[in-house]
């Protein structure tokens, strides 16, 4: 059996959008309406005629309405196997009538939550019949039709309009795996808030979160990858995949991991002093905070604009015209702001391939949340990392205190080193990164290549010296040996900031001391991989 004429059909919806447009097309073809209560009064102020369900079944809703398509007379006319003489003899015994088309959505558990309901009312948002409905006509696809997303509905009136008031076993088939995707949405949805929100637990014995296609990409990191984009069907952070795209070309795999990691960073400045962040796979190779987003623009570009051609670059605050007019002086692959004034936005018009994404705000970056990776056989999970430390965590360790404008690079530095690739070195002098250390094997080749990124800038640009002189110099985790703060001496900092915990904690701070560089620990590291 391919094609499946539309006789019965039981609609049962919270979301009432397009039901009156649906239920008049299905009852001008002939279509007998069962329904439930809200429905069928939608229906019925629509001037249509409705049967209640209490009417197929005998029985009335009961029970606040828990009690109602819970029936025989209900999950016999979906469950039963037209073609199977058994079935047909036990639907014509008990005088069950056969049900061809199922137009149900959930009660909006989501939604119940996201507005803060106690908790009672959070549960009697469970559905329970219609999820039970949804799975009973999905499974017998091959003489149900089950629709479960208004969006649909014009697919369904298509058609049934192509195919003189039947579906075909193709149609059916997609809306049925559409449905058990919804229900386990469903289910996976309560199944994080019973653990997560209700019970508090951290990491539960069963997980199950679901993931909704946005859309897919040109391909993943190569070209010989394929690519997507998912969303949590939950309630989830706004960030980067809601982010307006005001021009540019289709954002790709490795536009959005950089994009979204100059937005984390660009994200522990809101609310301060305009700030630049430039990144490059996923590295900032520039980052800078000045009084106007124009020179914060310039000092984050002279760290390292070998690096910037081709990146991405995120602010903190609206973008204005004569920054934008500067960005758009190099090869620039996406910036990421929140708003943008209009000569900002004629200049960016200017440059067709360029992605310009506004985003309503920056995310907060001490959230709580989850991380996950995939390995071979399982998946990492782990809490983000929010942590942060204030000026009355630092522990003096050196013989001298820090200046307090050595301090206050330190924690600028420190701030741009937790978004760098371990091992991370970050020197920073004035608000501004004067070199950057990333991903190397070891600390000292990450002090070096900072230090050496810093020389190169100051020859470009003829400066007297390199920015790391006099600089404050910041790593991810603690100094395992002397070697990288000697390097960082050697480079003109003068002042060290970083986590502590090493066996070598005494050694490091002799070599920090016969130095002259003052030190101070965070007691809290920040590696990421």
């Amino acid at each position: 059996m391919t094609d499946v004429t539309i006789k019965r059909a039981l609609l049962s919806v919270s979301d009432k959008d397009g039901l009156a447009e649906l239920g008049r097309t299905l009852a001008d073809a002939g279509v007998e309406l069962i329904s439930t209560g809200g429905t069928a009064k939608a229906l019925r102020d629509e001037g249509l005629t409705v049967r209640d369900v209490s009417d197929v079944t005998g029985f009335p809703e009961m029970m606040d309405g828990r009690v109602k398509t819970l029936h025989p007379m209900i999950h016999g006319g979906l469950l039963a196997v037209r073609d199977n003489p058994d079935h047909a003899a036990a639907m014509d015994a008990h005088e069950i009538g056969g049900i061809d088309l199922v137009v149900v959505n959930l009660y909006p558990f989501e939604a119940t939550v996201m507005r803060g309901a106690e908790r009672d009312e959070v549960i009697e948002n469970i559905d329970i019949g219609g999820p039970s409905m949804v799975r009973s006509a999905a499974k017998n696809h091959q003489f149900v039709t089950i629709v479960t997303d208004p969006a649909d509905y014009d697919r369904l009136l298509e058609e049934l309009g192509a195919n003189d008031g039947a579906t075909s076993l193709d149609f059916r088939k997609r809306m049925a795996a559409k449905a058990f995707a919804a229900t386990a949405a469903y289910d996976s949805m309560i199944s994080q808030w019973f653990a997560f929100a209700d019970q508090g637990e951290r990491f539960p014995p069963m997980v199950s979160m679901t993931r909704k296609l946005a859309g897919t990409l040109r391909y993943g990191e190569n070209p010989h990858q394929n690519a997507a984009l998912y969303l949590p069907a939950g309630p989830h952070t706004q960030g980067l995949p809601q982010a307006q795209q005001v021009q540019g070309k289709e954002l790709s795999y490795n536009n959005y991991n950089d994009a979204a990691a100059a937005l984390e960073l660009a994200a522990e400045f809101r609310g301060q002093d305009p700030a630049v962040v430039i990144v490059k796979h996923a590295n900032p190779c520039g980052v800078a905070q000045c009084s106007t987003l124009f020179a914060a623009w310039n000092e984050a570009l002279h760290c390292d604009d070998v690096s910037a051609f081709g990146g991405i670059v995120a602010t903190n605050v609206p973008l204005d015209g004569p920054t934008a007019e500067a960005i758009c002086q190099i090869f620039t692959e996406v910036v990421v702001a929140p708003g943008a004034d209009q000569a900002a936005l004629d200049f960016f018009a200017k440059k067709k391939n360029l992605r310009l994404l506004l985003v309503d705000s920056l995310p907060d970056p001490r959230r709580p949340g989850q991380t996950m990776a995939v390995i071979a056989g399982g998946i990492l999970v782990q809490d983000r990392d929010n942590g942060a430390i204030t000026r009355n965590d630092l522990k003096v360790v050196t013989k001298r205190a820090p200046t307090e404008q050595e301090l206050h690079d330190c924690l600028f530095a420190w701030t741009v080193a937790r978004h760098v690739k371990s091992n991370a070195i970050v020197y920073a002098k004035d608000g501004v990164t004067a070199g950057i250390g990333a991903g190397q094997m070891n600390r000292r080749d990450s002090s070096r290549i900072a230090a050496m990124k810093a020389a190169e800038a100051a020859e470009k640009h003829g400066w007297d010296a390199p920015r790391t002189v006099g600089s404050a110099v910041a790593s991810d985790a603690f100094f395992p040996f002397a070697d990288g703060l000697l390097a960082a001496a050697e480079a003109g900092a003068t002042a060290v900031i970083q986590p502590g915990g090493s066996i070598r904690d005494e050694e490091v701070i002799k070599a920090a001391d016969d130095a002259g560089l003052a030190m101070v620990f965070t007691g809290m590291r920040h590696f990421r991989h």
